[in-house]
């Protein structure tokens, strides 16, 4: 029950577009969508690096993240998209790696070089 005493209720509408109600309570549980695209949720190498870039700026910080510039991204064999940053010609050091899974995009791993 809510509140307001009353029970809560959540319109919902099944993949012919066809709305219903669905009882919130205790007891019952309320089916999720979820959608699947035939690419997977992170399709190509753009998706890849945006989400990387999310994923190690709260991290690492946002300059620190912006010098590694240009980023590139390759989808391995296992369905993974591996992230990473690059240095300029000449330069020495680490950059920051990201492993995200193509098919749900899960983050599998962050980490940056030294």
């Amino acid at each position: 029950p809510s509140p307001s005493g009353k029970e809560a209720s959540d319109v919902r509408k099944d993949a012919g577009g066809v709305q219903g109600t669905a009882t919130l309570s205790d007891k019952a549980v309320i089916p999720k969508h979820a959608f699947q695209p035939e690419d997977g949720i992170v399709p190509d190498e753009k998706t890849a690096i945006k989400i990387a870039v999310a994923v190690w700026e709260p991290i690492y910080g946002e300059v620190q993240i912006a010098r590694e510039k240009p980023y590139h991204a390759r989808l391995d064999t296992k369905g993974v998209w591996i992230v990473e940053g690059s240095l300029p010609e000449g330069w020495f050091g680490g950059v920051a790696i990201a492993e995200i899974a193509k098919d749900d995009g899960r983050i599998l791993r962050v980490s940056h070089g030294k």
